[in-house]
Order: structure tokens, then sequence, then C-alpha cells
């Protein structure tokens, strides 16, 4: 089964128009042979704004996936852990443990993203950083175990063995 994502990159310069969004796209490359992407959004550092978008895609739209970038560092206006908090039922914390500590062997200053990964309904949502170089790596760690978590976010009952 083919699942669906959407892509949301939060930036107050790229939803203005005055930064190119490269990190949407090159999340999309990544995505694009195993999910049929719906949807790739920019919106604004705002709380109520990212969580709107959140509700939408997973209680309107029933994207599968959906995966953030940006807003994920200690900024003042990083604030997309605390809007994804707001609105999942679930944490999934062993997935932002792996982008954390993975990015860490890259970089020491991989400890200081603050995303989260969690589950809404019947879909999980993955916060990602900001830059593409950061977004690819940290979604590169995880990837493989994506279609298997979502099988059992839907409902799947197999054994895991």
């Amino acid at each position: 089964m083919r699942y669906t994502a959407a892509i949301i990159t939060i930036s107050d310069k790229g939803s203005k128009g005055e930064r190119e969004d490269k990190s949407g796209p090159a999340i999309e490359k990544m995505l694009k042979d195993f999910y049929d992407v719906k949807k790739i959004l920019i919106v604004p550092d705002e709380v109520n704004v990212i969580s709107d978008k959140l509700k939408t895609l997973v209680d309107r739209e029933k994207i599968d996936l959906i995966v953030t970038t940006g807003g994920t560092g200690v900024g003042k206006r990083d604030v997309t852990p605390e809007a994804t908090r707001m609105i999942i039922e679930k944490d999934l914390p062993g997935f932002a443990e792996v982008m954390r500590m993975e990015s860490y062997k890259i970089t020491p200053h991989g400890i200081i993203s603050r995303g989260i990964c969690g589950i809404r309904g019947e879909s999980m949502i993955i916060n990602l950083p900001g830059s593409p170089k950061a977004a690819t790596e940290c979604l590169s760690f995880i990837i493989n175990a994506l279609p298997h978590a979502i099988s059992k976010v839907k409902g799947d009952t197999s054994d895991c063995g």
C-alpha cells in the first residue's frame, strides 16, 4: 500500500515569499518514490497556525504521514514542537531520539534540535530541522521504520517479527 504524505515548512520568511524553501522540496524528493505527496505547504512560525494546519491534514484530509521542517531549534520563534505537542495523542520518542543521536555523530549541534514525533488519529507527525542538509539527514535515519509504524498506527495487528 502506498501511503499519503504532506510536508509543511515552518518559516516566517518563507511564508512571506522572502526566502526560497529548499527543505520542503528536498524532503519531497526523498519521499516521492514511496509516498503519494499530496501537499507541500509553507506556514509562519505561529503555534496556532501550525497546530491548525496539522489538525486539518490529519482530521479532514486523512494524510498518513506529515513531515514538518523548521522551527525545532532554540530560537524565540521556534515553536514547531509546542504546536505538534498540542495536537498529538501519543508521543513517539524513539524517532526523535534516533534523529538527535545520529545527528550528534555528524555535528554536536544535532542535540539542539527539539523536534518531536507523534500520532494523531491514524497519522504520524515527524518534526525535522529546518536546513535541507539536517532535514534530509534526519529523515534518512528513520525513513525505513516509517511504513511499519504507519501500518501499526492504522491498526495492523500482525506480528512485528
